[in-house]
């Protein structure tokens, strides 16, 4: 009996025990539903603080847009330095009397607001930046090839064709397939002289002589203008070789000789660039340089070969000086002496500056050391030119004059000694005066002068000459024993 109602007691229990199983698992479900619940509250009770907005602020941004609605262009007032432009400001600012212009009718403020992008059609023609196919540096260099000089109609006779030659004839690369028709005058006439010149400078023996003779006989219909401007800035290049250079200075001697007075308003460049061949080194470039200066003397005369050069006499720079006077002296040579003594003279004479005055010297210098006996029939007004400067104020004028008056002594011997008495006392009286270089330069104005005396006056100035020559052997002075 007692083992029965165990077994119930036991059994009871265990469904007791099991039914609380089940309930504790309600509750814990019951739970995390609440929870879930809650959280869900509050992640929404957090949307609708985030999307509601205080009175204050809905109040303020609609005055905002109000605001920005009601304004436009005009009505915004400009500050200038933290002043606003209102109309009691202007009204202070400006005087009485301005009054503000009315607006037309017909005006249309400008839309400033941004444009509508959304809708943009790439088959419209829009002008836009678009990245080229090939490099614009591979282009240029395509276009101006210098192996494509020989695509240039009327330029296959070339021997070469140089990469220097491109800042000058590049121009018929980079133009070879435009037609002449389209071409303006200006334009045809350049491209032609063009040619020309590069035939004459690069081409054969026969083009050359052809060339050559084309732009001669056609130098008056192409115009002083187009010729000049295309030869005289090639002959500044310094990749010019000799032959070369001597090929244009024969094409200006040429073209010089056709235009005739068409040359004067281009005097002076033409000078620029051929005046430094009169002091090169090389006796074939200065006798070139010399052709041409004689040849523009004689086309522009000489009223204007003066008034081109006279700016430079008294240039400070004692190579624009040096140049100029073996300038003179050429158109001296060309144009006549007794032409130009008159204007020597006053040059010589010039009481405005030593450096003109020094100028005026070396140019009878000049004339006597390019005319050589020439100068005979001329020597008295030559003298008469310099002899008041063997006592000037400044000693580079001084030994200037000396310096001539031995290269006039040494033209005209052994004659010509009768003109010279004139200067002969004040350069004795020099030497007994001056020391140094100025010294050296008398006693060599006196002793080019004693070939051309008679036997007794040479041996009088000799022995006194010799002298003062054995005193300077013995002086200090290294340039003085030089000399």
């Amino acid at each position: 009996m007692k083992t029965i109602e165990e077994r119930k007691n036991n059994g009871g229990i265990a469904t007791d025990v099991v039914s609380g199983n089940d309930n504790n698992n309600n509750i814990e479900e019951r739970k995390r539903k609440q929870i879930d619940a809650e959280e869900e509250n509050e992640s929404s009770s957090k949307l609708v603080k985030q999307k509601k907005k205080s009175r204050w602020e809905i109040e303020d941004e609609e005055e905002k847009e109000k605001d920005l609605e009601s304004k436009s262009i005009l009505d915004m007032i400009p500050v200038i330095d933290g002043i606003p432009l209102t109309e009691e400001n202007l009204d202070k600012l400006l005087p009485q009397g301005y009054s503000i212009v009315p607006l037309p009718s017909d005006y249309k403020p400008i839309n400033d607001s941004l444009p509508d992008l959304t809708e943009f059609n790439k088959s419209n023609d829009a002008v836009g930046y678009m990245l080229p196919e090939e490099s614009s540096i591979a282009t240029e260099f395509k276009a101006a090839n210098p192996a494509l000089i020989n695509e240039v109609p009327g330029l296959r006779d070339l021997q070469f064709f140089k990469e220097t030659d491109m800042r000058k004839f590049g121009k018929l690369i980079t133009t070879r397939n435009i037609p002449n028709s389209d071409l303006s005058p200006e334009e045809l006439k350049e491209r032609k002289i063009m040619k020309l010149l590069l035939k004459i400078k690069n081409g054969t023996p026969q083009a050359r002589k052809v060339s050559l003779r084309q732009l001669t006989d056609n130098a008056r219909n192409y115009g002083a203008k187009a010729l000049f401007d295309q030869i005289l800035p090639l002959m500044m290049e310094k990749s010019l070789d000799d032959q070369e250079r001597h090929l244009l200075v024969k094409t200006v001697g040429r073209i010089l000789f056709k235009l005739d007075d068409l040359v004067r308003p281009y005097t002076h460049k033409v000078l620029i660039v051929i005046m430094p061949l009169l002091v090169d080194t090389d006796l074939y470039t200065r006798l070139e340089g010399r052709e041409i200066v004689s040849n523009l003397a004689k086309a522009a005369g000489l009223p204007h070969m003066i008034s081109t050069l006279r700016p430079d006499i008294d240039h400070s720079d004692e190579y624009i000086r040096n140049i100029v006077s073996r300038t003179f002296a050429v158109v001296a040579s060309s144009l006549g002496i007794q032409q130009l003594l008159p204007f020597l003279k006053a040059v010589c004479n010039s009481k405005k500056s030593w450096l003109a005055r020094q100028t005026g010297v070396k140019i009878v210098q000049q004339i006597s050391i390019l005319m050589g006996a020439g100068i005979l029939s001329h020597l008295a007004g030559l003298i008469s030119c310099v002899q008041k400067n063997i006592t000037d104020e400044n000693v580079n004028v001084r030994i200037m004059t000396c310096n001539a008056l031995a290269s006039l002594a040494e033209s005209s011997a052994p004659y010509g000694i009768e003109y010279f008495e004139s200067v002969l006392q004040p350069l004795w009286n020099g030497m007994k005066k001056h020391r140094g270089k100025a010294l050296a330069s008398f006693l060599k104005a006196l002793g080019y002068m004693i070939p051309l005396m008679d036997e007794s006056y040479a041996n009088y100035y000799t022995r006194e000459i010799f002298k003062i020559l054995v005193r300077e052997f013995e002086s200090p002075d290294d340039e003085m024993k030089h000399e």
